[in-house]
């Protein structure tokens, strides 16, 4: 009604919503409710605990944070009212180490040492392989490299294109 009040006068909004005139100024004069107010406060603090929390707590870690914090609510009032507040957990996903140091295979050594400048053509050649994991009967897994096409050389503006190769880790 507030949006169309400039608009239309105040009976003619009444009548088509069907709502009398002392009910609509009774509604406007009113005071939130106690649970309205509790929300509110709530709300806050949900926001507070959510940040302090790095983003990461759920529901039920949450509630037990804001009772700490003196705010007691139940979990589905908490997944109400961070629904409302469109409050989502970040997915922290654990660290995969991908290299295997434990071995005695010979390493090669650092011959480019981190200087990616050349000098001349062909001097030095870089690549990125993405693995993506494979099954195969009875080999556990494989990995394919997915982008091992194009090799950058370090020399400016030169780039040699190879067929794609398969490589299996067993």
């Amino acid at each position: 009604m507030s949006t169309l009040r400039p608009q239309y006068p105040l009976s003619v909004l009444c009548r088509v919503l069907e709502v009398s005139r002392s009910g609509y100024y009774a509604w406007r004069m009113r005071r939130p409710s106690k649970r309205a107010q509790e929300n509110a406060r709530l709300e806050v603090a949900i926001q507070a605990a959510h940040i302090r929390t790095r983003q990461t707590y759920g529901p039920e870690r949450l509630q037990a944070e804001l009772r700490e914090d003196g705010f007691p609510a139940g979990v589905g009032r908490i997944k109400r009212l961070r629904k409302k507040l469109r409050l989502r957990c970040k997915q922290v996903r654990r660290f995969t180490t991908t290299t295997d140091s434990t071995h005695a295979l010979p390493v090669a050594e650092n011959v480019l040492a981190q200087t990616f400048v050349a000098m001349r053509p062909n001097q030095t050649w870089v690549t990125d392989i993405t693995y993506i994991p494979t099954s195969e009967v009875g080999t556990g897994a494989s990995y394919t490299p997915s982008n091992a096409r194009v090799l950058p050389s370090l020399f400016p503006n030169r780039t040699c294109e190879f067929p794609r190769i398969r490589l299996s880790i067993r």
